[in-house]
């Protein structure tokens, strides 16, 4: 057995001789490869979003001002009905406030004829009076030349008596004239008072008379009626509710920090104590769409920023926005386009104004106020950004980015700083982005 011992260890040492030593590998540094973009620089359009029930802009509660019986209606005073503005509506039996007018224009009739006759009592009393006091001078001559022949006793004590009484008879006369006189005026004003008391009479009736006959007074659309002719109503009988026709009303409720991007600064204190609604709108310069969708149908309409509620929504703290939509009735398509009726339960989209030239980000690349960039020799870099505000998909960055950076838009867990990165462009979301921020897209 030793021989072939001694011949396995000899070969065995010629060949750890011979071998050859082993090759080292070569240390390559291992690449992710994670999706970028570049940082886009675009015009941002901030809009929020809020829902709210259509309503009518105006609404008519119409009342009958005077009591009487139903002697004519609209022939299609029926609920849904639409009446165009001065449209006749309701008539209400005018014969008795006919009759009061006719009566009240005698009674003024009357009125007058007796200012005309005082006028003429007046002439009379004053020419009767000139008159009098012309005999009561002469008979005070005749009693003063008596009074000297009674010294000579060529006139009787009874004839200088007479003549005496004569003036006081004059006297009276005359006097009683005067009181007449006096007593003209005093007459005169009170028949003027009551002929404007008459007249206000009259005015009142020819008001209710006016008001027998109901007319629309906008181009409205009817709400439940029960009125039937020979009806009785009785003055400040509620008879239906009619909805205008011209605006309708969207009341949405936006939380306030969404609507806080809305506004644009303003560069001095506004002053609410002049046209303070107007004021208002330039504050909001918003434009207003409102939507209605059920199921895959949708309709849009172009609505006006109206006004701000008087105090947020208590249980939501919402503020409550109206938004106005005139002429809701018009461009009507069956079956593709219906009117904005009331009662719809809408969407509401607010747009402010553009803000020029912002840096945008995907809110997604956001994580604790940092976002990943790819650098010049494609490491990855985490770089501490400030946002402006955040809405649907995309924040606006205001200090951090310029605009042209690579930034990291998929997930890079677990991110090392300074790892190798194979960065590959996705256009897509580049252009989802932009749609996004300038208002193309659908708020998300």
């Amino acid at each position: 057995m030793l021989p072939p011992i001694i011949a396995g260890a000899a070969v065995l040492a010629v060949v750890i001789a011979n071998r050859n030593a082993p090759q080292q590998a070569e240390i390559v540094e291992a690449a992710r490869p994670l999706l970028v973009i570049a940082t886009p620089r675009t015009d941002v359009v901030p809009r929020v979003l809020g829902y709210g029930t259509a309503r009518p802009g105006d609404i008519w509660s119409a009342v009958a001002d005077v009591s009487g019986r139903v002697v004519e209606i609209h022939p299609e005073l029926k609920a849904g009905t639409i009446a165009n503005k001065g449209e006749l509506v309701v008539r209400i039996d005018p014969t008795e406030y006919e009759l009061q007018i006719a009566q009240l224009e005698a009674e003024i009739d009357q009125i007058v004829a007796q200012q005309a006759e005082l006028t003429a009592q007046d002439a009379n009393y004053r020419a009767a009076l000139a008159i009098e006091q012309d005999s009561l001078r002469v008979a005070e001559r005749e009693v003063e030349r008596m009074r000297g022949l009674r010294r000579t006793s060529a006139v009787t004590e009874s004839d200088f008596d007479q003549a005496t009484r004569d003036v006081l008879s004059q006297r009276q006369a005359v006097q009683s004239l005067e009181n007449s006189l006096n007593v003209l005026p005093s007459q005169q004003r009170a028949l003027a008072a009551s002929l404007e008391a008459k007249k206000a009479s009259l005015g009142q009736a020819q008001l209710d008379l006016k008001h027998t006959s109901i007319h629309a007074p906008f181009d409205c659309r009817l709400s439940d009626v029960s009125l039937e002719v020979g009806q009785y109503v009785a003055a400040g009988q509620s008879l239906f509710e009619a909805y205008g026709a011209d605006v309708t009303e969207v009341e949405a409720q936006l939380p306030i920090d969404q609507v806080r991007n809305l506004l644009h600064a303003e560069t001095a204190p506004i002053d609410l104590s002049l046209d303070a609604m107007n004021v208002v709108r330039r504050v909001f310069g918003v434009d207003a769409i409102v939507r209605m969708q059920t199921g895959n149908f949708m309709v849009e309409w172009v609505a006006e920023f109206d006004r701000v509620r008087e105090e947020l929504d208590l249980r939501t703290r919402t503020l409550r926005v109206v938004v106005a939509v005139e002429k809701p009735y018009e461009n009507l398509v069956p079956g593709e386009r219906p009117p904005l009726a009331p009662g719809m339960f809408c969407e509401v989209e607010l747009r402010g104004k553009p803000r020029l030239n912002q840096v945008v980000v995907p809110r997604t690349s956001v994580r604790d106020g940092h976002v990943f960039i790819v650098d010049a020799e494609d490491r990855l870099e985490r770089r501490p950004v400030k946002l402006v505000f955040s809405q649907g998909g995309f924040s606006v960055v205001s200090e951090g980015l310029e605009g042209g950076e690579r930034l990291v838009v998929s997930d890079p867990t677990p991110a090392v700083e300074g790892m190798l990165v194979v960065p590959i462009e996705d256009p897509d979301v580049t252009s989802r982005l932009i749609a996004d921020a300038s208002g193309e897209s659908p708020v998300r």
